[in-house]
């Protein structure tokens, strides 16, 4: 496993880090030394999660939703840190909602959680990153998949290929990377729990080139690798990680 000891005394910023692929990747920064910022709206288990790391993970209840919340939260971080030197927006929604029962409240919503968030993230962290500095969206392999009663979710997925192929040019001046990540399906606990039969097991492994279900912390390790000094000819891509899901 690299090691990526360059990012030891760095600062990162994470969204959606209380649990599943965000749990992952504060767990795996904050091994590696990092300092370890993270939100959620999941008060609980953000706060179990800092508690459990100790050092250098701090933790806010942010509602992403909200303008003047993401405000704060990056202000209050570059304040008491400086330079930031990365951004990871994971955090998002994904309903299973058919189309007849798509409201317009609902999918103005959905954006606001998914796209629109990660889009005032990067603007308010702006300022604040360091040259070299990574940012890291979220986007899907269901843009490629289109499963049904997903479309507002497709969507806004489709939509941060867009905004991450945008910044990455407009920040590149500055020595700043900007990379997605699309995850195929990920077996966090919310998955397991609530989506991923044995007949779905069965479906995604017939999917997949290799077989094997996919784990949080390997989602984590693209991202150590999309913040460290080993990507820095990297910007403007997409990085599937779905063991051949998709393949085009």
């Amino acid at each position: 496993m690299a090691s990526y000891d360059e990012l030891a005394g760095r600062v990162v910023l994470i969204t959606g880090g209380a649990n599943g692929i965000g749990q992952a990747m504060v767990e795996a920064f904050h091994a590696r030394g990092v300092v370890v910022c993270f939100c959620d709206v999941d008060e609980k288990d953000g706060l179990r999660l800092a508690k459990r790391l100790g050092e250098r993970a701090e933790f806010a209840k942010v509602n992403l939703c909200r303008e003047v919340d993401i405000k704060r939260w990056v202000a209050r971080l570059a304040k008491r840190h400086g330079a930031i030197h990365a951004l990871i927006n994971n955090a998002a929604r994904d309903p299973r909602i058919a189309l007849k029962d798509v409201t317009a409240k609902a999918w103005d919503e959905l954006f606001a959680a998914n796209i629109r968030a990660q889009f005032l993230a990067c603007r308010e962290a702006s300022p604040h990153l360091a040259k070299g500095a990574s940012i890291i969206n979220f986007s899907s392999i269901t843009i490629h998949t289109a499963p049904v009663q997903m479309s507002s979710y497709v969507a806004t997925k489709a939509a941060v290929i867009g905004l991450t192929r945008s910044l990455a040019r407009e920040m590149g001046p500055r020595r700043i990377r900007v990379n997605c990540i699309a995850p195929g399906w990920i077996m966090t606990e919310r998955q397991l729990k609530e989506y991923v039969t044995p007949a779905v097991k069965r479906q995604i492994r017939a999917a997949q080139c290799i077989p094997d279900l996919i784990q949080p912390e390997e989602v984590a390790d693209v991202a150590l690798f999309l913040a460290s000094d080993a990507s820095r000819a990297v910007t403007g891509q997409h990085f599937v990680v779905d063991r051949g899901w998709v393949h085009e």
